[in-house]
């Protein structure tokens, strides 16, 4: 799939609309490739809350109700939650809600999960308020479904790893919204990689280059911290920057083959073509990731303008290569392409989430949505630095991107100044509690 020119809702929107073409195929579809728990004897009533009501927030909402359907259960939103309460209001035209369950402000997702009956809930809020949003659900008991990515920098993955072996104590299950691994085409390839049609893995490559240039909404807001939240996407502390935003989606799959995260990693990157405009993330990013075992992966990201664009993955293996979304090119053989039924990811992983509540199988997908967040950091910072950046020092590392309450308390967090940083970045070596070498050509 190319994508240019679109903001980070419209790919959600256009990603979500490809699938419902045909109304006929999609319901053919659906009754063979999702799973049915019409039989169960109980089936309980699912009643989500969601938390951060921007386009993915509505969205996952809607595919929500879509896996309810499909999978037989009762299930409603019964509440929603927002830093604003214009986004909050949201919840009263596309689901319905009374205004009195439109939550917004910082605590808003503390009230929200105080809602009588909530037993899921749908975190789509920027990226860097994931892990306290994810902490507070898990000890308020909920099964989760969160949007990736879930942590901006080494503290927040720390949050994260801690919260989900919380769940796992509590059976509580946990579904994330890295959709390929939902996705009938990848599966299959990626089992077939696992099982050695390709031999050997040599090495990978990973690619999320638009054509830029990123969306920007503007001096909304009458503080410093208005106007960031707004435009959340243009802050490390809330979005990661773009290689964890939206490239985690193509690094995950690199770690879901290789069934490992790697180590270190090199790599460059600039902020080319945003230059003065307010925000301090980067534009392009180039970085080689070495697994544990000597493979490496080259990544690459870009929000530019260029007349050539890919999102894709590819695996090169001593028996031949494949594109994991679907196809498989062994050598001097047949050549396989997947041709099996396909059903919406974005609705599959609330169908499978909704399934292993209602079955009680096991689902907790914190570890490998956290071990590619920290992969795609671990990227950024090996760029930002200039240096080689190891696994243990980026998760150990103390640094901190957001305010303090981010990390220990979001629910006191009020609007009002915030320090934002400028391009050229501050050293970016401070989050290690060594210097680190730059590595010799």
């Amino acid at each position: 799939m190319n994508t240019q020119n679109q903001s980070p809702e419209s790919l959600t929107v256009n990603r979500r609309q490809f699938i419902k073409s045909s109304s006929l195929l999609a319901a053919s579809a659906a009754a063979v490739s999702f799973p049915s728990i019409l039989n169960a004897q109980a089936k309980p009533a699912f009643n989500a809350v969601i938390i951060g009501c921007g386009g993915r927030g509505g969205g996952a909402g809607k595919d929500f109700l879509e896996a309810a359907k499909i999978a037989g259960v009762e299930a409603k939103v019964v509440a929603v939650a927002d830093a604003f309460p214009g986004q909050a209001n949201r919840g009263k035209t596309e689901f319905g809600l009374p205004e009195d369950k439109c939550f917004s402000g910082f605590d808003s997702y503390v009230k929200a999960l105080q809602v009588p009956g909530v037993n899921y809930a749908i975190l789509a809020a920027p990226p860097g308020f994931r892990a306290p949003h994810f902490k507070a659900c898990i000890e308020a008991g909920k099964n989760v479904f969160m949007e990736k990515p879930v942590a901006v920098d080494g503290p927040t993955c720390r949050m994260m790893y801690a919260a989900g072996e919380m769940a796992k104590q509590k059976n509580l299950k946990v579904a994330a919204g890295t959709q390929r691994r939902h996705q009938a085409s990848y599966i299959e390839t990626i089992k077939r990689i696992h099982a050695g049609e390709i031999g050997d893995v040599i090495s990978l490559r990973a690619y999320w280059v638009n054509g830029g240039p990123i969306w920007h909404r503007g001096l909304r807001g009458n503080t410093d911290l208005e106007r960031q939240v707004n435009n959340w996407y243009h802050y490390i502390w809330l979005c990661g920057d773009h290689i964890c935003e939206q490239h985690v989606h193509n690094i995950d799959v690199c770690n879901w083959i290789m069934q490992a995260h790697p180590v270190k990693c090199w790599g460059l990157g600039a902020r080319q073509q945003l230059g003065d405009q307010a925000g301090e993330i980067w534009d392009n990013f180039s970085v080689e990731f070495q697994y544990e075992n000597g493979v490496r992966m080259h990544a690459a990201c870009g929000q530019i303008k260029r007349s050539w664009s890919s999102v894709s993955e590819a695996v090169h293996g001593s028996k031949g290569m494949s594109n994991p979304g679907g196809s498989i090119s062994p050598k001097g053989g047949q050549a396989w392409r997947f041709r099996g039924e396909s059903s919406n990811p974005y609705v599959q992983e609330h169908v499978d989430l909704i399934n292993a509540i209602v079955k009680n199988t096991e689902l907790n997908e914190t570890k490998n949505v956290t071990d590619s967040t920290l992969t795609a950091i671990m990227g950024r910072e090996a760029a930002y630095s200039g240096a080689e950046v190891e696994w243990d020092a980026m998760l150990k590392s103390e640094f901190k991107y957001g305010p303090d309450l981010l990390y220990t308390d979001l629910s006191k967090l009020q609007w009002g100044s915030f320090r934002t940083l400028k391009p050229p970045m501050p050293s970016v070596h401070n989050i290690f509690s060594d210097p680190p070498t730059v590595p010799v050509a």
